[in-house]
């Protein structure tokens, strides 16, 4: 039998969101903010040649370039302000949520509520600002050092310094702007930041696609596979994300004066992909960061078993694709035991007094949490490593852009998930505010 809730959602149109002014303002707000964004994409930072950037892009278009490159919806192959995207408050955030759950002080602040939530937050924003010099910094010295400097016009320190204000600039920029949209707007502004990017280079990587057939480079049959596979990998996206084992508790009747309480049963949801889309990037980021290694220091010329190393280690090779699947299964579980606690889970349900039909409260109600998260993560993270290394055989047979690989196509579907359930979110909150003020107007009445 559906909830109530159910029942309104179902039974909503577009009268309903017409009426909806609070969430049609924030629609608008998120929609200004990414157009800003998208804006920035295209502002240079002073002393880049643009024409031998290019060329330098199409050489590394296969290591943690390319990647980056999408994450930041093509601002970094145009090297502007917003070229390092949100990626340095992403890592920020992920750290700051692994010593939350690794070191005592930080655990203390998670526990605190609000007051903590906001120390935590302060500490990803510093570590934002690092994370950015740092890597606006490394960017500064590879454009220097790679294709003997000329894409630099501007030589010296004073190039560096340059680089490092203005990338770090437009990351905090975005930075808040990711908060803003939080707030104000409606779903999670760093998520839709990078949604929007790869969103917006999605029509030109088929229009790339579709030119390699053009000139001969891919046959059509084979350009054919590519689009099924990614309406495949889109349906398989929705599935998965969507699909969630839910727990049956129960909570107890109680007597308060005359009147009884409680007594109703709820579930608690655990999605198969607990971890999200943080798998795939770290595993990208570890195993990619060696041919970008390579490419500013010539290694591959040099020879020697260090380039033997990182050749294997290209796009379709075998050492390669074990590694990435590897890697992606462990921070599948890692990163599902950092946000999600069973004890933790176990003694908040025992407090309000809940308890999961056949499991006795403490320590077997987390065990039992325990054992239906490791099953689900196991499912979870082959999911995961199908999906990311199918497209890998494809850009391996031929120059596919990371825009149809398995990673961008699973933010796609992730972000739209979650904004169109916030959005359902808010049209019910309506819906039930709607019907609270018909009450009181007949009961006044």
């Amino acid at each position: 039998m559906p909830s109530p809730a159910e029942s309104l959602a179902a039974n909503m149109s577009l009268s309903a969101f017409s009426k909806a002014t609070e969430l049609k303002s924030r629609i608008k707000f998120t929609v200004m903010a990414l157009i800003v964004y998208r804006i920035g994409t295209y502002i240079p930072i002073p002393g880049i040649d643009p024409v031998v950037l290019g060329e330098l892009f199409k050489q590394q278009a296969g290591g943690i370039l390319g990647m980056f490159d999408m994450f930041s919806g093509g601002a970094l192959k145009r090297m502007t302000i917003f070229a390092l995207s949100v990626m340095p408050y992403i890592t920020a955030s992920i750290i700051v949520q692994l010593l939350s759950a690794i070191l005592p002080y930080f655990e203390a602040l998670k526990k605190e509520g609000e007051q903590g939530r906001i120390r935590l937050n302060q500490y990803s924003r510093y570590l934002t600002v690092l994370f950015a010099l740092v890597q606006s910094y490394a960017l500064a010295i590879g454009l220097q050092n790679m294709m003997g400097g000329s894409a630099v016009v501007i030589s010296g320190g004073f190039f560096r310094l340059s680089t490092m204000v203005t990338l770090t600039g437009g990351t905090v920029f975005l930075m808040w702007l990711g908060e803003q949209v939080t707030a104000r707007g409606i779903g999670n502004g760093t998520s839709l930041i990078i949604y929007s990017g790869i969103v917006a280079n999605l029509p030109h990587a088929l229009a790339q696609t579709l030119e390699l057939g053009r000139t001969g480079a891919l046959s059509s049959w084979f350009i054919l596979l590519i689009l099924v596979l990614v309406l495949g990998v889109l349906a398989v996206c929705v599935l998965c994300e969507r699909a969630q084992r839910r727990i049956l508790v129960q909570y107890p009747k109680r007597q308060v004066g005359n009147r009884m309480f409680g007594g109703e049963a709820t579930h608690m949801p655990l999605k198969i992909n607990t971890s999200g889309v943080i798998p795939p990037i770290f595993a990208s980021s570890i195993l990619l960061f060696p041919l970008t290694l390579a490419s500013f220091t010539n290694i591959q010329q040099k020879g020697g078993w260090i380039a033997d190393v990182v050749a294997s280690l290209g796009h379709g090779k075998p050492l390669f694709m074990v590694l990435y699947a590897a890697f992606i299964i462990f921070f599948a579980f890692f990163y599902t035991a950092v946000v999600f606690n069973p004890v933790e889970n176990a003694d908040n349900l025992k407090k309000y007094g809940g308890y999961v039909p056949g499991i006795r409260p403490g320590k077997n109600t987390a065990d039992y949490f325990d054992y239906v998260l490791t099953r689900l993560t196991v499912l979870g993270a082959l999911y995961l490593a199908g999906i990311c290394l199918l497209p890998e055989f494809l850009m391996s047979r031929g120059a596919i852009p990371f825009y149809l690989g398995g990673t961008s196509l699973l933010i796609v579907v992730s972000v739209t998930i979650d904004t169109l359930s916030r959005v359902q979110s808010h049209l019910i909150a309506h819906q039930y505010e709607g019907l609270i003020k018909k009450s009181r107007l007949r009961g006044g009445s």
